[in-house]
């Protein structure tokens, strides 16, 4: 009997230590994510899986798509077809540039003090009919990617610039995130004027 009382004392004791290391483990992650957040100026995803919630949370430095756009333009001059706050965990801006030759450039921009990270050339052979239109339709354009990542900022913070090419038409796409909500926008290369984009609701 008495046995049984020290392994159910023994028991209790364990359990009660792992809760505390559990309650522990939980406030350090708390407490890492708000520091980071109270750094960065930035939105931290919760660590669960929500599959109920439509609301979309982005870690975002201080440095916007527009600054990354003119950091890595600084680096690798040439023209900026995108810019990607990437989500991968390597968090950072990745601009896409190419060069008057046609050659092709990641330039990655840190997200919290704009500093380029490095810049690679792209080796995949993907210059397709698309790309060479859009390319085209940049030539004569009056806006260019920084341009159109101010304008779409007005609707949010800004996570994705890049050409799109819609049934003829080349427009700028701008993804943004406002108050959690995703928006995706069009900014013609002309008069650099914000709309909705409907085709994607």
């Amino acid at each position: 009997m008495k046995r049984n009382i020290v392994i159910a004392t023994l028991t209790a004791a364990a359990l009660a230590t792992g809760g505390t290391v559990a309650a522990f483990a939980a406030g350090n992650d708390a407490a890492t994510a708000t520091q980071r957040q109270a750094n960065t100026g930035a939105q931290v995803a919760a660590d669960h899986d929500d599959s109920d919630d439509d609301r979309t949370t982005v870690r975002t430095g201080n440095v916007t798509a527009a600054e990354a756009i003119a950091a890595a333009l600084k680096h690798t001059p040439g023209t900026a077809v995108s810019a990607d706050l990437d989500d991968d965990g390597a968090d950072a801006w990745e601009v896409t540039v190419v060069k008057g030759d046609g050659s092709e450039y990641d330039v990655r921009v840190a997200p919290d003090s704009g500093k380029v990270l490095g810049a690679q050339r792209d080796t995949d052979d993907d210059n397709d009919a698309d790309d060479r239109a859009e390319l085209a339709a940049l030539k004569g354009a009056r806006t260019d990617a920084r341009e159109a990542a101010l304008a779409a900022a007005a609707k949010g913070t800004v996570t994705e610039v890049g050409l799109d090419d819609d049934k003829g038409a080349v427009t700028w796409s701008v993804d943004t995130v406002k108050d959690g909500k995703q928006g995706e926008w069009k900014v013609a290369l002309g008069s650099g004027k914000v709309t909705q984009d409907r085709d994607d609701d």
